[in-house]
């Protein structure tokens, strides 16, 4: 399309009310070669006034209106030339604006009151064949020379009958009828001069007719070559049919296994939320159960200290063991040193007898004549195991009844006793209160978890 800013007048005005004759359009092909530029030849007839805003525009066959242009260019004005005689114009189409399809087409000159003045013969933008150009050669010139005879014959006849309406009214318009004839005679003279030179384009064309033969052959060979391919495009086109056929059945499949998958998450989800509440409630169990733990950890401890009581008593036990020992063989010296006093009473002197008689004093209990080494000392650390064996009677107290047991109880009896009020654990050892046997099978179960 012309590259202007200006849009071409147009009309809304019908087929009908047009004239068709004033401009005629020359060497019009029937077929052009898509991807070229097109000439395109006309002649203005005396009829018609050039005028600035006049165009040349390409119709889809079956237009309705001016409006209904694929494309245009702007007609050229003519110079140099008279108003009443016939001037040949030419303008050229590039391949850009042109259509790409294969329908029919046709070019129509339009003044600039958006009227049509002229129209082509319908051509085609594709390759054609041999016969195609033979054809569009003769009938094409043959439709020409036929609508330039129509014209002719039309224009004749309006002259016939102005001529003799003229003659007629008055002798006078003779000489206006004689100039008519005159141009017609000028007419006649450029349709002659058009027809050879349609003639040497006539040549012209069968020269490039025979070219488009030869290049026609070399077409041939390409459309089998397109054949070949286009079987090939085929065959590929069947077998990916096969395979979208085969992958369409395996994604039904897929989506049939999908909804068995949902319905499978779905389940495991209720199962997700039961065993979720099942791990708040072992949760709670747990909590519940370190709490029994933590007593069991205290019962553990007084266990303990019970040991370390109980191995201190035996220690204190040692102690008083060996005090005693002690205490005996202060009381075996204690006997010697009172015989050989009695033995050296007997031979002393009569004062030492009369003084003898006197009353001595007896030592005290526990102590020696000339008095006890030990006795400060030892007194206060059988005092001191006294109170630790009070103590240790004191301990001798179950933890779990409050039952006291007398201090000459074996320990062996005092442990059996402790232990009958505890459930030990077969696997880890740990002991639970009798009382507490729901914690007890709580912990046994949790191994079982495990």
């Amino acid at each position: 399309m012309d590259e202007t800013s200006d849009e071409p007048p147009t009309s809304a005005v019908f087929l009908d009310n047009c004239h068709f004759s004033q401009v005629v359009f020359n060497n019009v092909e029937k077929f052009y070669i898509p991807g070229g530029d097109i000439n395109c030849y006309y002649t203005l007839t005396q009829n018609i006034v050039p005028r600035g805003k006049d165009w040349v525009g390409i119709f889809r066959v079956g237009w309705k209106t001016t409006r209904d242009y694929y494309t245009f260019m702007w007609a050229p004005l003519p110079s140099g030339t008279r108003s009443d005689t016939a001037v040949q114009q030419q303008i050229q189409f590039k391949a850009y604006y042109l259509p790409k399809d294969d329908e029919y087409y046709q070019f129509c000159y339009v003044d600039q009151d958006g009227m049509v003045r002229g129209a082509s013969v319908p051509f085609q933008f594709r390759v054609d064949t041999e016969d195609d150009i033979l054809v569009v050669t003769t009938e094409g010139e043959v439709e020409e020379l036929e609508l330039q005879n129509k014209t002719l014959r039309k224009e004749n006849e309006e002259l016939k009958a102005s001529c003799a309406s003229l003659q007629k009214q008055n002798i006078d318009l003779q000489e206006e009828l004689n100039k008519t004839q005159e141009l017609q005679k000028n007419h006649l003279e450029c349709l002659r001069s058009n027809t050879e030179k349609l003639e040497l384009e006539l040549n012209s064309l069968k020269k490039e007719n025979k070219h488009l033969k030869e290049l026609d052959d070399c077409r041939g060979e390409e459309l089998d070559q397109l054949k070949e391919q286009i079987k090939n495009v085929t065959f590929d086109k069947e077998h990916l049919e096969t395979r979208l056929k085969t992958a369409l059945d395996h994604m039904d499949q897929l989506q049939a296994q999908v909804l068995i998958y949902q319905k499978e998450a779905e389940s495991l989800s209720h199962l997700d939320r039961d065993k979720t509440e099942q791990l708040e409630n072992l949760k709670e169990e747990n909590r519940q159960l370190r709490m029994t733990r933590t007593q069991q950890q205290q019962n553990r401890d007084l266990m303990k200290e019970l040991r370390e009581q109980k191995h201190l008593f035996q220690i204190l036990q040692a102690k008083k063991n060996e005090v005693d020992e002690e205490n005996q063989k202060l009381r075996e010296e204690n006997d010697e040193l009172l015989r050989y006093l009695s033995q050296t009473r007997e031979v002393s002197s009569s004062s030492v007898v009369s003084e003898a008689r006197a009353p001595i004093p007896a030592p005290e209990a526990g102590g020696l004549l000339f008095g006890n080494p030990y006795c400060g000392a030892n007194l206060g650390a059988g005092a001191n195991l006294g109170a630790g064996a009070a103590d240790v009677a004191s301990i001798r107290k179950c933890p779990m009844c409050d039952e006291v047991f007398p201090e000459d109880i074996e320990t062996s009896q005092y442990a059996s006793h402790v232990q009958s009020h505890l459930l030990e654990c077969p696997l880890c050892s740990e002991a639970f209160e009798k009382s507490k046997k729901q914690v007890f099978d709580d912990h046994i179960l949790c191994h079982g978890l495990e």
